[in-house]
């Protein structure tokens, strides 16, 4: 239990979840109420204890908090366990005492204990989680089609069916492509639980009535390949999320949007941002808006860097890494691989001015992918000697994560 000027820092109690919700309203300038929407409140005692709700207290009032929740994602086919940092927030009158900075250091400190070396977040200011560590690490695309920029595929065997959104053949779907997918979350009982409580389209539907629906694509063998989670209200057609396993169960989920031409105008969607979805429409003069989504946070370099997937034979490379808020992942850090092994070890706590010099914030978008190293020294990101540079960029996977989920 710390203490700050009057000020206590503990875990919130599920009793004082009023107060939580109050702050985020108060925050957020949200509209939920405890008596009122149950279907919110029931979600938040899902994640009160599921996660680590910390707040500071003044005296028995709730004034700053912050809650981490216990997720898995996939790195270049190795699945590391997550921090995913949700409902953050301080009132103004209690601002500018670094009250949010201890709680997300205290954060921090359990997910390195509990093994979860990444976090994850969705933020409502990118400059402020820059400067506490994290970096963006994906985008989203959001598009409009209109009926008449529909696709129809000929030549596919299989079919489709709806389903109850939680039907299984959608777990497994999903399930098989987390495993060969970089970037995204490898879904637990809280991810899909948050999956049906957030709402990608939430200023459209949260007053109305209309339900998540979904479709799945089974090849000629009666096996399912692809899945659509949607919503049809005002003549218009909302994806919510599209996960296919082969090509034409994108096709034919597609073919299913199409079907609906007579009863639409427009098609709206949110992906991730590197699917290609108005290049893969004969038609591709679509409305398109592309946006950073998440941001990623290496909680401990060294154990990320040990059971990071580098590619190459045998090796050696030094990194410098800086990070203002925790001091474990300040210095100089040496990768070796040999024989297939990686051995990681910090031989300095100072940045030596002989390694490739970067900050925790830049050294996340890099080993996830999202920039790469080539890049981030063209725009003074990463300094180093220009062999180990290059070095460095051979030895690190190919590929821009994706990420389609939200918490």
């Amino acid at each position: 239990m710390n203490q700050r000027k009057g000020l206590v820092m503990r875990e919130i109690r599920l009793d004082e979840m009023a107060q939580s919700i109050d702050l985020l309203n108060y925050v957020f300038q949200m509209s939920m109420s405890i008596h009122k929407d149950r279907r919110f409140v029931n979600a938040k005692s899902k994640q009160f204890n599921e996660g680590h709700a910390i707040g500071w207290f003044d005296g028995s009032h709730l004034v700053s908090q912050i809650l981490s929740l216990p997720f898995e994602v996939n790195v270049h086919g190795r699945i590391y366990e997550m921090g995913g940092i949700t409902a953050v927030g301080t009132y103004p009158e209690y601002s500018g005492h670094g009250l949010m900075e201890s709680l997300i250091i205290d954060s921090l400190e359990r997910m390195r204990n509990e093994g979860q070396f990444i976090s994850y977040l969705f933020p409502y200011s990118i400059p402020y989680y820059r400067k506490r560590g994290w970096e963006i690490m994906s985008d989203i695309v959001e598009f409009q089609i209109k009926d008449t920029q529909l696709p129809r595929y000929g030549g596919l065997n299989g079919k489709i069916r709806r389903v109850d959104p939680k039907h299984e053949d959608v777990v497994t779907i999903y399930a098989h492509y987390s495993k060969k997918t970089h970037g995204v979350m490898v879904r637990n009982s809280i991810a899909w639980n948050e999956k049906f409580q957030e709402d990608f389209w939430e200023e459209k539907f949260i007053d109305s009535d209309v339900n998540l629906q979904a479709a799945v694509y089974y090849d000629e063998d009666d096996i399912p390949q692809g899945y659509m989670f949607y919503r049809i209200m005002e003549e218009n057609y909302y994806i919510d999320e599209m996960v296919y396993l082969q090509e034409e169960a994108r096709k034919g989920l597609w073919n299913f949007v199409s079907a609906h031409n007579s009863m639409i105008y427009n098609v709206y969607g949110k992906t991730t941002g590197n699917e290609a979805v108005a290049f893969l429409l004969e038609d591709s003069e679509i409305i398109q808006k592309v946006s950073p989504y998440f941001m990623a946070r290496i909680v401990d370099v060294k154990e990320f860097l040990l059971r990071y997937p580098f590619s190459g034979n045998d090796f050696q490379l030094r990194l410098a890494v800086s990070d203002r808020i925790v001091a474990w992942n300040n210095g100089t850090f040496v990768i070796t691989k040999h024989n297939g092994n990686v051995t990681v070890e910090k031989v300095s706590e100072t940045q030596s001015e002989n390694a490739i010099q970067l900050t925790v914030q830049t050294l996340a978008t890099m080993l996830l992918g999202y920039k790469r190293p080539s890049y981030l020294e063209k725009i003074e990101r990463l300094h180093g000697n220009a062999i180990e540079i290059a070095l460095l960029e051979t030895v690190l996977p190919i590929g821009i994560p994706t990420f389609i989920d939200y918490f």
